[in-house]
């Protein structure tokens, strides 16, 4: 039997960009299932043309003992940003990976999801997210149809708007 030699160099934290060669796309397909969410905020903003600010945004969040889970998934991606889920909440103790830059959107995450789908229900919030952001892309969230239609459409989103806190009657002006 030959004599091999084990390194602790493969499994070190130093050692991460030999961790991004071999991600599988399906494991952030699966933690994304479980601990992602694309999502549309809205916020009243009276310089937007129409009063309504849309922000596309896609997340994941994980507890800080295994942010560097989300640390490997931003490499992959090359994108995005990492915060503090609920800074005020001092019992939250989850972090966040977050892409809303439009252009990353649509070149890195969107793709990516397009050519590994979901087994689950977030296919559907995944499939309308790509459309609102196409929408916003020909700038449909600058007209007033626009706007609604992207407003209806992401309330369709994550079990219908079911955890949102704006009601979609709120919104309009």
């Amino acid at each position: 039997m030959k004599n091999i030699k084990h390194s602790n160099k493969v499994l070190s934290a130093d050692n991460q960009q030999e961790r991004l060669k071999i991600i599988n796309p399906w494991y952030i397909v699966g933690f994304t299932e479980g601990e992602g969410t694309f999502h549309i905020a809205f916020y009243k903003d009276p310089q937007m043309k129409q009063g309504i600010k849309v922000i596309p945004e896609f997340h994941i969040n994980q507890s800080y003992l295994r942010l560097e889970i989300l640390e490997i998934i931003k490499k992959y991606f090359d994108c995005g940003y990492l915060k503090q889920n609920h800074v005020k909440n001092k019992k939250d103790d989850t972090f966040v990976f977050v892409v809303r830059n439009r252009d990353d959107l649509i070149n890195k995450i969107i793709p990516f999801f397009e050519k590994h789908n979901f087994i689950s229900d977030k296919q559907k919030s995944f499939i309308i997210f790509k459309q609102i952001v196409f929408l916003m892309q020909s700038g449909a969230h600058s007209t007033r149809a626009g706007i609604k239609k992207i407003i209806n459409l992401a309330y369709k989103m994550n079990v219908n708007g079911k955890y949102r806190k704006i009601k979609k009657q709120d919104l309009w002006l």
